[in-house]
């Protein structure tokens, strides 16, 4: 298994046919893979890949591919809401506004300008899936605010609604007979030949039943990498495995610095990863430190409704001056019947762990919640290789900046996913998947070195909290790079089918792309903050860093 992803000498010809200088993640025998042909693949499970799905006409065949069950994503884990201009005092350029103050002067101005505009019926959409958002006496959609908004946009169910929506398509999708759904399929590399879409190679969870699954249309959809990180909101799925993949296949990727660090997730023995929605705040919640006093007026005239990175980096302070752990969100003074009925699912949850937020306030600390970078695409969702779309986490459009602005990310899964369905069909209508013979060729020698993946893993993580967290500076990114690159080199070339070590890969791949980014910007905007660099430096910095993946040749003729 290889670290470095460079193209290299793989091997002499073999059976006459080119062998290609690029190296996969896992040994295959090509003869003796399986081949499956589709109109469109989409990667992931999450509110942007069954949008996109059913988007789609159902003239063509399509089929999603997920790691784990079709449940278990980023998307059902939201709590908060979707942002959209429904008030009569709202519009779309107030939202437009937001989220470029949110973005702090990197936000590209054309997509987030589709973003808001475009927000509303994709809403009517998801309503018309039979979507269950909160209603006024009078039946409207309940609206509420979040931070760094300057009105009350934020539709909801409860605090599920990540889990109402994915619900909802999901239910849907399962009723579409042209849409196959592949639990348990991981992708490991995305097949190209001449710079573009040929299709993906996959395996199932035990790295065996290897397939190749072509197609002319690939959709990315594969969420984050908050498993980059020790402390984080993302479920144990979120490896950054379609960014990874992309990159190795020559596609570019975008901001990987800004890491979004949300500022309050449960902090308690027995969880600290559980989400306490920033809707909490936006009813009204107050963060006091360790002394029982409350802090963000010191910090911003927003107060507890600063941008996240603001709150976050505050929380950060407080617990660094008492000398503590964690912080308090209070809302106790709220009324008991209106707590269990607008957050039953934290009040649960909190309660279990001995927390009534009728009472007590809730012990919170920062955690990585969200990757505004990723897989560079434009307004429509194409990269730069041909025929690979991408939306939602994976994606990097340019409408997060450097900053994302909260419950945007639920409504770009929804607007991006439904313009590719879009796109997916019109290319389609001209030109059905190809199913000329493709085979691919790899032969390579490895060694038969093992490492505990696990123990790397864990040693990976708690060095990017700790040196690629919330504060940066260059002596601890290069600290950090350095403890990657070891890891890289001990498991350069190593034999191995099993996921967990085909995630590592990608892991570390990520990480290092994420330092070095990080020590290319020397200035602090949005989620990305120097220590040595302390100010935003629009002269020489405003300006999005790009890394390009080497193009392979990864098809033999």
């Amino acid at each position: 298994m290889l670290i470095n992803y460079q193209n290299v000498n793989a091997g002499p010809i073999k059976d006459g046919r080119e062998v290609s200088k690029y190296r996969y993640l896992m040994d295959f025998d090509s003869e003796k893979l399986i081949k499956e042909y589709h109109d469109v693949i989409i990667i992931g499970s999450g509110i942007a890949g069954v949008f996109t799905a059913l988007e789609i006409s159902q003239e063509y065949d399509v089929a999603i591919l997920t790691k784990e069950t079709l449940d278990i994503s980023n998307s059902v884990l939201a709590q908060g809401g979707i942002a959209v201009s429904l008030d009569k005092k709202d519009s779309p350029e107030l939202h437009f506004k937001d989220t470029l103050y949110a973005g702090a002067g990197l936000c590209d101005e054309e997509s987030v300008w589709v973003l808001v505009n475009e927000a509303a019926s994709n809403i009517d959409r998801l309503c018309n899936f039979g979507v269950n958002f909160d209603k006024t006496k009078q039946q409207e959609l309940a609206l509420t605010r979040e931070a760094a908004h300057s009105m009350n946009r934020i539709i909801h169910a409860g605090d599920t609604t990540g889990k109402e929506v994915c619900d909802k398509l999901i239910s849907v999708v399962k009723t579409r007979n042209n849409i196959k759904i592949c639990e348990r399929t991981f992708v490991i590399d995305l097949v190209t030949k001449d710079g573009a879409c040929k299709g993906v190679l996959v395996c199932d969870e035990n790295g065996d039943a290897k397939k190749f699954l072509v197609s002319d249309i690939v959709v990315c959809a594969t969420g984050g990498f908050g498993q980059l990180f020790s402390s984080t909101t993302n479920p144990e799925v979120a490896t950054g495995d379609g960014i990874s993949m992309a990159y190795r296949a020559g596609a570019e990727l975008m901001d990987l610095e800004f890491v979004q660090f949300h500022p309050t997730v449960l902090y308690h023995p027995q969880n600290k990863s559980f989400l306490i929605s920033e809707a909490v705040r936006g009813e009204g919640a107050l963060l006091k430190n360790a002394e029982g006093k409350r802090f963000m007026p010191e910090y911003h005239p927003l107060n507890e409704l600063a941008p996240r990175d603001v709150v976050s980096r505050a929380i950060f302070e407080e617990m660094k001056r008492t000398r503590t752990s964690n912080v308090f969100l209070d809302i106790s003074f709220k009324d008991k019947d209106y707590l269990e009925a607008r957050f039953p699912n934290i009040y649960k949850t909190c309660l279990g762990y001995g927390i009534d937020i009728t009472k007590d306030m809730i012990p919170v600390a920062p955690a990585e919640h969200y990757c505004m970078g990723g897989i560079k695409a434009d307004v429509n969702g194409k990269t730069n290789i041909n025929g690979f779309f991408t939306c939602g986490e994976c994606a990097c459009n340019g409408i997060h900046g450097a900053n994302r602005l909260a419950s945007n990310s639920l409504l770009e899964g929804l607007v991006f996913g439904r313009l590719i369905g879009e796109q997916a069909d019109r290319l389609l209508k001209n030109s059905r998947v190809s199913r000329e013979p493709l085979n691919l060729v790899y032969k390579t020698n490895r060694n038969d070195a093992r490492v505990d993946s696990n123990l790397v893993r864990t040693d990976i993580q708690k060095e990017m909290t700790r040196e690629v967290g919330i504060i940066r500076n260059r002596e601890g990114l290069l600290r950090a790079l350095n403890k990657v690159n070891s890891h890289g080199k001990m498991l350069e070339d190593s034999k191995s089918k099993r996921l967990e070590d085909f995630e590592l890969q990608n892991i570390l791949l990520l990480s290092r792309l994420v330092i070095e980014s990080a020590l290319e910007r020397e200035e602090s905007r949005g989620a990305h903050y120097r220590s040595d660099f302390s100010k935003t430096d629009d002269e020489n910095w405003k300006r999005h860093i790009i890394k390009s993946g080497k193009i392979p040749n990864f098809v033999g003729t």
